[in-house]
């Protein structure tokens, strides 16, 4: 099945607390079919799907170094719960019939196959999707970041950052009722205004390649085929 897609090439960045779901903590498995269940909608539309994931369901290294311990070590140990959460991914994917292979930027050979260019494109034009784990590889990097590399790497059309509410706003909307709500925004103002979209390094980077970032929320089921489509409730971070 194919359809008339806005963006074909998509990096999709997933936090690791929405594959918690209501838990409180870790992995549950029925939000993980449900996120599984949208990727591959969003694939028989004809898109081309690469995936990060963070690690913040399990644990998360800068919590870890607030607390005086050492902050490579903690970023390190945040990297291993990406791993994890891929694994998991890639897992429900390859239950619901969909090829889905784990490149980790941290050597674990027993576990997933290393990250590089070369294979992440090889199995791109297979119709596998990618799970990038292990963020960039490097302490003081975060996982988007990472998204934001791999989106560069990949030549993606969008990179898209699936959060707990439907666009980017002003202020937190669950604390501040009077948010406003983007529909647009330039990379610059979400720099001005400091808005914690993603961090300097990811904005940075996704303007310099000029891949436009699309915040939206994956918390209703079919959003994500949506807004392959141009459709549903979306903020779209761009250049001008």
């Amino acid at each position: 099945m194919s359809a008339t897609l806005k963006y074909k090439k998509v990096l999709l960045k997933v936090s690791g607390e929405a594959m918690m779901g209501d838990t409180g903590f870790g992995i549950d498995p029925d939000t993980v079919h449900r996120i599984c269940g949208d990727i591959k909608e969003g694939i028989e539309l004809g898109a081309q799907v690469g995936l990060v994931v963070g690690g913040g369901n399990i644990f998360r290294g800068v919590a870890l170094a607030a607390k005086g311990a050492d902050r490579v070590s903690g970023d390190h140990m945040g990297m291993l719960a990406t791993v994890m959460n891929a694994i998991a991914l890639r897992m429900a994917l390859v239950d619901m019939g969909v090829g889905a292979v784990v490149l980790s930027a941290i050597d674990m050979a027993e576990v997933c196959e290393p990250f590089t260019q070369r294979a992440a494109e090889k199995y791109q034009a297979e119709g596998k999707v990618v799970i990038f784990a292990g963020g960039t590889g490097n302490p003081y990097f975060t996982t988007d970041t990472a998204a934001a590399l791999r989106a560069c790497e990949m030549q993606c059309d969008t990179l898209m950052k699936a959060t707990q509410v439907d666009g980017i706003y002003s202020a937190d909307p669950q604390k501040d009722p009077n948010a406003e709500r983007f529909e647009t925004i330039t990379y610059a103002e979400v720099l001005s205004r400091g808005l914690e979209v993603m961090d300097v390094a990811a904005v940075s980077l996704t303007k310099d390649a000029n891949i436009p970032v699309v915040v939206f929320s994956l918390s209703q089921e079919g959003g994500f085929a949506k807004i392959l489509k141009g459709e549903g409730r979306s903020t779209t971070v761009t250049a001008n």
